[in-house]
């Protein structure tokens, strides 16, 4: 009697999910449909709708479009990112004041 309570419970939820999933992947076909406006594209290539205002990480100080990388990764062997994290930890070690 219980399998039968569970196998049912299951597949009302099953029902119920794939009945969202139809309906979310009506609404963003719709949504993907209608017209966006003009979209402008700067010369980085970051592209937003006219009279829209881009993500505020993409702007400087001033508000205007930042024309420079925002993330910048430096390659560093084993040995040296081991040289500078012990001297971080040995710079952090409260110091013992002998006399």
């Amino acid at each position: 009697m219980l399998q039968i309570v569970y196998l049912i419970a299951f597949t009302i939820l099953a029902f119920l999910a794939i009945g969202n999933l139809i309906r979310s992947l009506i609404g963003f076909s719709m949504d993907s449909s209608q017209p966006r406006g003009i979209t402008n594209r700067n010369f980085q290539g970051y592209s937003y709708r006219a009279g829209a205002v881009p993500h505020p990480e993409l702007l400087d100080d001033m508000g205007n479009v930042t024309n420079e990388p925002l993330l910048i990764m430096k390659s560093i062997s084993i040995e040296d990112a081991r040289a500078r994290l012990d001297a971080l930890y040995h710079d952090d070690l409260p110091r013992s004041t002998e006399d």
